[in-house]
């Protein structure tokens, strides 16, 4: 198996290394995957952000495992602990729209506490307070 520096460095590209090797179409893996064609051609070329249920589609058409996917999308720490996005993903007890609402108002609560961070952290901002 290749190491972590031989890999490609987004999901993206990931995901079109591991279909170029099992030899099959972007046609194909979005048909097995349960996908559009446009909408995995943007993921491969590293225009959309998949979500964790649809990381779990592909990982399963491409017969790889669901946690490397996750991991490669950093949606797993190191260590293989499952993130936010990722527990949302396999909850069986919500629906596909819970689950894409929770990820996006977790995402959002995330960009905010960075900015926020950002802001405490620069200088200059604190000066025009």
């Amino acid at each position: 198996m290749a190491t972590s520096k031989e890999l490609p460095e987004d999901i993206g590209s990931f995901i079109r290394d591991l279909r170029q090797t099992a030899k099959i179409s972007l046609r194909q893996l979005a048909d097995k995957a349960g996908v559009s064609n446009p909408y995995l051609s943007q993921i491969e070329r590293g225009l959309r952000k998949p979500s964790a249920e649809v990381l779990q589609q592909i990982a399963s058409a491409l017969r790889v495992s669901t946690p490397a996917m996750y991991l490669r999308a950093g949606l797993l720490d190191g260590e293989g602990q499952q993130g936010v996005l990722a527990a949302i993903a396999v909850d069986p007890d919500l629906t596909i729209a819970q689950k894409q609402s929770l990820s996006q108002i977790y995402e959002t609560f995330r960009n905010e506490s960075a900015r926020n961070q950002a802001e405490t952290s620069d200088p200059i901002a604190e000066e025009t307070k």
